[in-house]
């Protein structure tokens, strides 16, 4: 009688953002504007560096990469959770769950080794420039991309099939997508293997690249301040804050939602800190690169057919 409830769960019903009801049209209204930035900014991007023949460089390289996972991974997301604030979908089949979450795990943690890959290149680029275009061949580039790209899908597997292996007897997932502590808990049986192994995870996804970044950084910035000149540390300085500030944003809402004890927050804070990063970071990647970076906006005026001061 018992395997016979397990299986009938097929379908799962998503309770994002109910108590925020009143608002929901408000929330669809700026989560919808937000979307579409977000999506312009990225595909804005990928082009302007595939065009523009001074953008070809292993930087932009990895920030095209990192676009394109950005764009994907709101995809898996986005359209998904906008239908059900105004109503349309708020249900989800069993594949469709593990579908989304294998997506999501996939994208979000080649992200995070991506920006590790980026923080490499600054490392090579200001510490070791006289080797820089060796050390940076485009087969390097595509390896470390490579890289990033099997770590994501390992894990993903790895996390879906555990997640998916567990008898469910609840069907309403507190949360407006298929993550995976708000699955873990509907099973029947006690997880706690389960969060061990999400944890594990967790740590070497996020805590390991953030270590890599950091040391990257710590060398980044011993060699600037050996730089004679006031303008060349402006300069050098400036390649970096674009990355450092994307960096910061990413790890530290990632950190927050993934490395915290599971009990500590509310279901509504929970849910504010996957807006956090589902939504806000995927947009600050585009904004922060169009607003901070001289060569990109350079390359943007170039392509609207004005000459760059």
């Amino acid at each position: 009688m018992e395997k016979e409830n397990h299986t009938l769960i097929m379908e799962f019903i998503f309770q994002g953002f109910s108590s925020f009801h009143e608002h929901r049209l408000t929330l669809f209204a700026v989560f919808l504007v937000l979307y579409a930035f977000t999506l312009a900014g990225n595909v804005i991007i990928v082009t302007i560096i595939r065009t523009d023949r001074h953008l070809h460089t292993p930087m932009y390289f990895f920030l095209s990469m990192l676009s394109t996972s950005e764009t994907v991974y709101t995809l898996v997301i986005l359209p998904r959770m906008l239908s059900s604030l105004v109503g349309m979908n708020q249900s989800i089949s069993r594949a469709g769950c593990a579908t989304q979450m294998f997506f999501f795990v996939t994208f979000g943690i080649t992200n995070c080794f991506l920006l590790t890959a980026m923080g490499y290149d600054r490392y090579v680029a200001i510490c070791n420039p006289l080797r820089y275009s060796v050390i940076m061949n485009k087969r390097e580039c595509f390896q470390l991309v490579g890289g990033a790209c099997s770590i994501g899908l390992v894990v993903a597997t790895t996390q879906v099939t555990s997640v998916f292996r567990l008898p469910f007897c609840a069907t309403k997932v507190a949360h407006f997508f298929c993550d995976i502590r708000p699955v873990m808990k509907l099973s029947c049986i006690d997880t706690t293997i389960n969060e061990i192994l999400t944890v594990i995870i967790s740590v070497l996804v996020l805590v390991v690249p953030m270590g890599l970044v950091f040391i990257s950084y710590v060398l980044i910035i011993s060699s600037i301040l050996k730089i004679a000149s006031a303008e060349g540390r402006k300069k050098a300085f400036a390649t970096c804050a674009s990355h450092l500030t994307v960096v910061i944003v990413h790890y530290g809402c990632a950190s927050i939602a993934y490395l915290k004890p599971k009990s500590e927050n509310t279901r509504d804070q929970d849910q504010l800190i996957s807006v956090t990063y589902t939504v806000i970071t995927p947009l600050l990647n585009p904004v922060v690169y169009t607003l901070r970076n001289k060569e990109v906006k350079d390359a943007l005026l170039r392509a609207m057919g004005r000459n760059p001061s």
